[in-house]
């Protein structure tokens, strides 16, 4: 079987689209991006209709090619979907027959309703937009359905929830491609976080609370600027002037997760950039991200991203050089 190039990436194209989540695709993958190099994705939008088609907000749509397309993709993005209409025959085999030569399935936000009728979800973890849980878990009560998560990572198929966490997504899989620093550059570029902790629970139809905490934002500047110090909850909490109980519960308002995790998820992401931009050796890497010992860093490294310190570099250390040698985590050789 030929090596498939993950790097050419198609978008679905649909009469009803939400130009929102084709958006996030096309400012992603469809972008140019000239200080990337050559070696950056190559993308197209395939039309599963004939003729300009429909999107929301009055606008029209047109692509340059068919499903047909697909067969030459890496990686085949669907940008939600009509939650009520069966997805057509030819598209579930286009999309069969891609995830069966090594093809890349990603769906965003009602997109997992396409990926979910071709039964390549069956047995596996997924996940969409809140509002449509129970519909998904109704008509494929053989997928794994994880209502309370940005993404699901399951490998070749990947599924994001609601529209905006696309963007979330879509940063986790050039991460996955070209490493961290190249992730955190697309998402300066964007103006979001590189990579958001917690999950979609905490926006589910609850009020958001008036920020009555101006000095979070300071402990989170002054923790990404620490982590080799010790951080109980108690000092964050003196910090920013507040008692432990009423900053832990305002930390979580405020990211989704508690300042514990956040914490361990800043020092990974710092070891990760260390990794892929110097020669430092683990252990120093582990100590000056205040993990302590190559061994903590390994634990946290195989939980969190499925890989070890030592593969991740072999895999990025280049593309700190040469930002798209595009590589895989596992420690594979990058893709010509």
């Amino acid at each position: 079987m030929a090596r498939i190039d993950h790097r050419r990436v198609a978008a679905l194209a649909y009469d009803g689209l939400g130009t929102f989540e084709l958006g996030i695709v096309v400012e992603v993958f469809g972008l140019r991006r000239p200080e990337m190099g050559p070696n950056w994705y190559r993308f197209r939008v395939c039309a599963l209709e004939r003729g300009p088609l429909r999107a929301t907000g009055g606008l029209f749509v047109e692509a340059s090619g068919g499903i047909a397309q697909l067969a030459k993709a890496g990686t085949i993005i669907i940008p939600g979907w009509r939650v009520d209409d069966v997805p057509p025959a030819p598209l579930i085999r286009a999309l069969r027959r891609a995830h069966a030569r090594g093809a890349r399935l990603v769906s965003i936000c009602s997109g997992v309703f396409v990926l979910a009728a071709t039964g390549l979800l069956d047995g596996r973890p997924a996940t969409t937009h809140w509002r449509y849980v129970d519909r998904l878990r109704s008509r494929f009560p053989k997928v794994r359905v994880e209502p309370d998560v940005l993404y699901v990572d399951d490998g070749s198929i990947l599924t994001s929830a609601g529209s905006a966490a696309g963007i979330d997504l879509c940063l986790h899989i050039v991460r996955r491609d070209y490493g961290a620093e190249i992730a955190n550059q697309v998402a300066r570029r964007l103006v979001v976080p590189p990579l958001r902790e917690g999950g979609q629970a905490q926006f589910a139809a609850k009020p958001i609370p008036p920020d009555d905490s101006p000095g979070l934002a300071r402990v989170l500047d002054w923790a990404n600027a620490h982590l080799d110090r010790p951080m109980s909850v108690d000092a964050l909490a003196r910090r920013a002037s507040m008692s432990p109980r009423n900053f832990a519960r305002r930390f979580k308002q405020a990211t989704g997760t508690t300042p514990h995790r956040w914490v361990l998820h800043q020092r990974v992401l710092a070891a990760q950039q260390l990794l892929e931009q110097s020669g430092r050796s683990i252990d120093r890497i582990a100590e000056s991200v205040g993990l302590q010992t190559a061994a903590t860093l390994r634990e946290h490294f195989r939980r969190i991203l499925k890989t070890t310190p030592s593969a991740y570099r072999r895999a990025f250390f280049v593309s700190a050089r040469r930002p798209v040698a595009a590589a895989s985590p596992s420690g594979s050789s990058p893709r010509r």
